[in-house]
């Protein structure tokens, strides 16, 4: 474990925005991330896991503390269920495909979800009809004050619509270093109705699909909508799908027939808000090396050599034009540096 200095984070968050960290370190164990907080010379410590969630603005004064933590680990299992340790430093996707190896289900809709392990309940990370609560049961997590681990179980992480006590109350105060989860080992519950998943099942040729199918549909609807982080920079979604009082939907279905809408509940429907920001013009506009993809307008992108304030005022102006033309709020995702 070695503090190095002026270290460029390009390669350390998925926007490949070229930010620089005044101070950096790698932490592989809970006893190093424990040393590495109580340092005094470094009174503000930043922590990175995989930077699939975050838009950096600037560069980093602080002590960027990188968390690779590794390990995948079975705490127990019966003839239906198995419980899973994973590190808080593992690829999330590797992950996804490790559990699918071993034909334990629960996590399939959630492939090719950019980021580490870690990250993920912080952003509840969902996809195609599944959320990361649905199989969590705990987390390990390192109050940074303290030096003490924590275990939270699934109502402490209050988790909500990409959202969880760690964005909120919780928000900087802890450093998760391990996730636990439920998975199925038969009887599989698999979720094929939500987006293009039936449709990309029968352009396969699958009828009676696996869990392993589900994920392949997943993947290659998502590499045909989105871009790879590593050819164009990108942290996926950037923005939320707004939630609107069904009263609201209605009158705005008055006025845009086609707005579609997914009901959530007796009064609330969740308006896309990628179908927001394509009808107000924005879906594959370009602002020098940066815009909006040209597949999936939710998706704000670097094309080389963008820097964060620029993708920053971009997020700024589509959301005021959504306001104007909508009057509907969107949220970014994305955690902004």
């Amino acid at each position: 474990m070695q503090i190095s200095h002026n270290i460029s984070l390009k390669p350390f968050n998925t926007f490949g925005l070229d930010a620089t960290a005044k101070h950096f370190v790698s932490v592989n164990t809970i006893a190093e991330l424990q040393s590495v907080l109580a340092l005094p010379n470094y009174p503000e410590k930043f922590i990175l896991g995989g930077g699939s969630n975050m838009l950096l603005t600037k560069n980093m004064d602080a002590l960027v503390i990188h968390v690779n933590l590794k390990g995948i680990t079975v705490v127990s299992e019966n003839e239906n269920s198995v419980t899973i340790k994973a590190n808080a430093g593992e690829n999330w996707h590797e992950f996804v495909l490790w559990c699918l190896d071993h034909d334990f289900g629960g996590l399939e809709n959630l492939s090719l979800i950019p980021g580490n392990v870690g990250t993920a309940p912080i952003q509840n990370i969902g996809a195609y009809g599944i959320e990361l609560k649905d199989s969590f049961v705990s987390c390990d997590a390192l109050e940074m004050a303290s030096s003490k681990i924590k275990t939270f179980n699934k109502a402490d992480c209050q988790f909500d619509y990409r959202n969880s006590i760690f964005k909120q109350e919780a928000k900087g105060q802890f450093v998760i270093c391990n996730v636990t989860f439920q998975l199925t080992k038969n009887a599989h519950k698999l979720h094929t109705n939500y987006g293009a998943i039936s449709s990309q099942l029968s352009e396969m040729g699958i009828k009676n699909p696996t869990i392993q199918d589900i994920s392949k549909a997943v993947i290659a609807i998502r590499q045909s909508k989105l871009p790879d982080p590593k050819v164009i920079g990108n942290s996926g979604s950037f923005f939320k799908n707004p939630i609107v009082s069904t009263k609201f939907y209605q009158a705005l279905k008055l006025q845009f027939p086609d707005a579609p809408g997914y009901v959530i509940s007796d009064v609330e429907v969740k308006v896309p808000a990628g179908w927001l920001i394509e009808k107000a013009g924005f879906k594959g506009k370009r602002f020098g090396d940066y815009g909006v993809h040209k597949k999936q307008a939710l998706v704000l992108v670097n094309y080389g050599n963008a820097n964060g304030s620029d993708i920053l005022k971009l997020a700024k102006l589509i959301q005021t034009t959504i306001h104007r033309l909508f009057n509907i709020e969107i949220e970014a995702e994305v955690n902004i540096i």
